[in-house]
């Protein structure tokens, strides 16, 4: 009986002890990575010379080219090219190719009828692009991203210094109503927040193919895509996490840098690109997963000891100030960034999207044990 009295009362001092260990951890990871983007203040876009190789790959694109291709062609920026690799389209890709090439002298079509038999996915073409690319500085994004400005490529460009390499950018999708859009640009923007805050600490892990650069040099120097050629995706954080470092990274958010494109419209694609994208990190540098698997563990410890306590009515107030101090740092922090990202819409209902997003990402990630997506993009 007094065995059993005991046991019962360590129960809750374990889980209270685990909730201080959690709430500790959340502070760290907001205040030591997080703080740093919403403090962030991006270098100014002054003029520069040096040209830059905008490499697009394109499959049956023909309609988000039609309208995203000349806001690119017609960037504010001297000296560059932008090369685009038709990927076996089957739709009007090439005669709008052709159309605007007579239009635009720095538009380069690269066509590609049959994938080598090794590379799968975007791996080929992109590499073709990069290596057909006149310029040493590329500037990477989607056929179906628009730039926020004329002057995306100068704030891109603008980053770069004799040391660095590598520039993560950010690349939102469009606001549209219903819960399913808020849903998954806050998952975008939370993954931004991470990647890009950890790069100013100089942890870089990955990047997004929607708006990335690099130099020529660096991919040369690892041999492109050829470490992770078996994976179909990967093209862009698989890529970065084995390259970039704390002594060649830097970010660019700016708003003028941003490229926007449009999110998935229904849940059933969405849950089929967030299976790919927690599959390919399972690629990543092991501790890069260690840290990403320690946050995640944080987020999800601490809502669930956090019911089982208040259900157990043990040590209320303590806990329910606890979970009062971590919101106001979460508003804050996160408030920062999403204001640095342009995302202040979602700031208000924050803990609810976290909430949506953990069981969704837990649902995803038990979903991947049993079943492996087998279609890719």
């Amino acid at each position: 009986m007094i065995e059993l009295l005991v046991n019962t009362q360590l129960i809750p001092l374990v889980l209270l002890g685990i909730f201080v260990l959690t709430f500790v951890l959340q502070q760290v990871f907001y205040w030591i990575f997080f703080w740093r983007l919403g403090r962030y203040r991006n270098r100014e876009a002054g003029e520069h010379s040096k040209g830059v190789s905008v490499v697009i790959c394109a499959r049956n694109e023909f309609h988000h080219l039609k309208e995203n291709l000349p806001l690119i062609l017609e960037q504010d920026y001297p000296l560059f090219e932008v090369l685009v690799v038709n990927h076996s389209s089957e739709d009007d890709t090439q005669y709008l190719l052709t159309e605007l090439a007579e239009k635009y002298p720095n538009l380069k079509n690269i066509v590609i009828q049959h994938d080598l038999n090794f590379f799968t996915g975007k791996k080929f073409p992109l590499s073709i692009g990069i290596k057909s690319a006149k310029y040493d500085l590329i500037l990477l994004t989607d056929a179906d991203c628009k730039p926020a400005s004329k002057n995306w490529i100068r704030h891109m460009q603008s980053a770069y210094t004799s040391k660095v390499e590598v520039v993560l950018g950010y690349g939102p999708y469009y606001r549209s109503k219903g819960l399913l859009n808020k849903l998954i640009r806050f998952d975008t923007v939370h993954i931004a927040i991470q990647y890009l805050s950890y790069a100013l600490a100089g942890i870089p892990y990955m990047g997004v193919g929607r708006n990335l650069s690099y130099m020529k040099e660096i991919f040369y120097r690892n041999n492109g895509f050829i470490s992770h050629y078996r994976i179909r995706s990967g093209d862009d954080d698989l890529f970065i996490n084995r390259v970039a470092k704390r002594s060649n990274t830097t970010v660019m958010a700016h708003p003028d840098s941003f490229t926007f494109s449009d999110p998935q419209k229904s849940l059933a694609k969405w849950v089929l690109q967030k299976k790919r994208h927690l599959l390919t990190s399972s690629h990543y540098k092991f501790r890069h997963q260690l840290m990403l698997w320690l946050y995640a563990f944080t987020l999800v410890a601490f809502y669930s000891v956090f019911i089982v306590l208040l259900s157990l009515n043990w040590s209320v107030f303590p806990v329910l100030g606890l979970f009062v101090l971590r919101l106001i740092s979460q508003y804050v922090v996160f408030g920062r960034c999403m204001k640095q990202l342009n995302e202040r819409d979602l700031i208000l209902f924050l803990p609810f999207y976290e909430i949506l997003l953990i069981l969704f990402n837990g649902g995803i990630m038990i979903s991947n044990i049993f079943h492996k997506p087998t279609r890719w993009k």
